[in-house]
């Protein structure tokens, strides 16, 4: 298992993945290509995301990528916060293949991610998710997360949110 930086060679996989997701919200956003005409635009429009723009703060997205070179997960770091981040996305945004799921591939890449924070020097990660993903809160807390209030958003979802000291 690796995590493995988005690449025009990941494309057919890549979009092996989008498909097996189907026609729900992709998780993170940052791994949708129903955007972009081309893959290389994909890759153009992620490199000005992940550096940051007047939207976006700077990021950095990996895939990881299992011994026969399936995209198993996905996972979008976020090197600051803002509101919306600190109250609905946190930190880290990952997704798990849906063929993939229960396999503790969630728990590997969450712990991936989270040594690729203290590489950013983000010493306390925020990670939330829906209140009713509940595996994706045992993944979370299975990687130390402590929960803070919840945030109900303005379509009434609620997010609940953890705190994870680096």
């Amino acid at each position: 298992m690796r995590l493995i930086r988005p690449s025009v060679e990941w494309e057919d996989e890549h979009r092996s993945y989008v498909e097996e997701w189907g026609t729900s919200r992709m998780v993170p956003s940052s791994f949708d290509l129903s955007v972009n005409e081309t893959y290389d635009a994909y890759l153009q429009a992620l490199a000005i995301r992940e550096a940051g723009n007047e939207k976006w703060l700077p990021s950095t997205n990996y895939f990881l990528v299992d011994d026969n070179d399936k995209i198993v997960a996905m996972v979008d770091i976020r090197h600051k916060l803002n509101d919306f981040l600190r109250n609905v996305g946190g930190h880290i945004g990952y997704s798990t293949r849906p063929s993939e799921r229960k396999k503790g591939y969630a728990t590997f890449i969450l712990a991936g991610a989270l040594k690729k924070c203290k590489e950013l020097d983000i010493n306390q990660v925020l990670v939330t998710c829906d209140e009713d993903n509940i595996g994706s809160a045992k993944v979370i807390i299975n990687n130390g997360g402590m929960e803070d209030e919840s945030f109900t958003d303005t379509d009434g979802t609620v997010k609940r949110r953890f705190w994870i000291e680096n």
